[in-house]
């Protein structure tokens, strides 16, 4: 590296010393020049509009997606006999997840036992009644009660078997157990059911929770003082300590509008395809917001200027013996590219490589 910058000084010193000569010989200065040797050396860019990146970096883990899942409830209170399922198991659909037992159930199978004798009863009394009426001993009367006394064991006899349905159908027994059973295939991302639980009636909490994982949710947290750089659709990177090397892109779908009071953060929501079932729930992820809507600035390679003297330079390139050199302000830079506030205007040309070989030069005819 010395000799390096020995050597782009010593050049510089040639050039410019080469400009003295002219000027003591004719009296009159002349402008730094890019010979054709000197052409192939170089490299030219051209100055450009763009917009400046204001990275945000949060935390944040990965969730499921909660309008893409299946969350299945118990059918009635009682207690878990088993969970034959546990928290990130695949299951197919009808796949059963617990065993269960309920009193609730035992007593439905009880009173259907009991109103499937009610409906036979109301059945021959209905029919013993008509055989009289047809033949003149009862009246119309008595026959008009009796049919109605079997609709009615009908109608209550069917109102057990409608709750027996809707209690797991198929799924119970008359001694009061019953299964539940996976109505999607998918992953088990919730269990809150184990085998001893007692589930009462005012119980309105879900046993599990189905998710294919096809799509995942990243939630992330932002501080008060970052409420103001975030806004819907804007984009984002994630990155997580399982795979360092791999990065994840979405944008940014959902932002609260309330903060948490226990930590004073808001919460934002970026919808993430899951290929390959790479992430899941629960996982930490390094979160970078790309905020690209708000300012505009002219951008050059960040190795293009000349630093001397706590001040940077560009050297615009008009010809190759039309050189300028300028004083350039910056604003940000990032990703090797600096973003410019004042000294250079869109389309200009600037020298990118091997400009501290002109830098001298130009100052000595000045």
């Amino acid at each position: 590296m010395k000799y390096s910058a020995f050597y782009i000084v010593a050049i510089g010193a040639i050039l410019a010393g080469s400009c003295k000569q002219e000027q003591k010989k004719d009296g009159t200065k002349k402008q730094a020049c890019v010979s054709d040797s000197m052409r192939s050396r170089i490299t030219l860019d051209t100055v450009k509009m763009g917009n400046i990146s204001n990275q945000l970096q949060l935390s944040g883990e990965v969730g499921f997606d909660e309008n893409k899942v299946v969350k299945v409830f118990p059918f009635s209170s009682g207690q878990v006999l088993e969970v034959k399922v546990s928290l990130g198991d695949h299951v197919n659909a009808g796949q059963v997840l617990a065993v269960m037992k309920s009193a609730d159930i035992a007593g439905n199978y009880s009173d259907l036992k009991t109103t499937n004798s009610d409906v036979a009863i109301a059945k021959r009394q209905m029919d013993n009644t008509k055989s009289l009426y047809e033949k003149g001993i009862s009246s119309e009367k008595e026959y008009e009660e009796a049919k109605e006394n079997y609709q009615k064991a009908l109608t209550a006899n069917q109102k057990i078997t409608d709750a027996l349905h809707i209690n797991g159908g198929g799924n119970t027994s008359a001694n009061g157990t019953y299964t539940i059973k996976a109505p999607i295939g998918g992953y088990i991302v919730e269990k809150k059911a184990n085998a001893g639980n007692f589930i009462r009636p005012d119980n309105a909490d879900n046993l599990f929770t189905i998710s294919d994982l096809k799509d995942v949710w990243i939630w992330a947290n932002v501080f008060e003082t970052d409420i103001a750089k975030i806004h819907e659709g804007y984009g984002a990177t994630i990155k997580t300590i399982a795979y360092p090397d791999k990065v994840f892109h979405g944008r940014v779908d959902k932002i609260s509008e309330v903060l948490n009071p226990d930590n004073k953060v808001m919460r934002i929501r970026i919808n993430l395809p899951n290929d390959g079932l790479l992430l899941k729930p629960e996982m930490f992820t390094n979160v970078m917001i790309e905020n690209t809507e708000r300012l505009k600035a002219v951008s050059i390679p960040s190795d293009a200027m000349v630093f001397d003297g706590g001040k940077n330079y560009a050297v615009i390139y008009r010809d190759k013996c039309d050189l300028k050199l300028v004083e350039v302000h910056i604003i940000k830079t990032e990703n090797n590219r600096s973003y410019i506030s004042s000294g250079l205007q869109e389309g200009d040309v600037i020298i990118s490589k091997n400009q501290v070989l002109f830098y001298n030069a130009i100052l000595e005819t000045q």
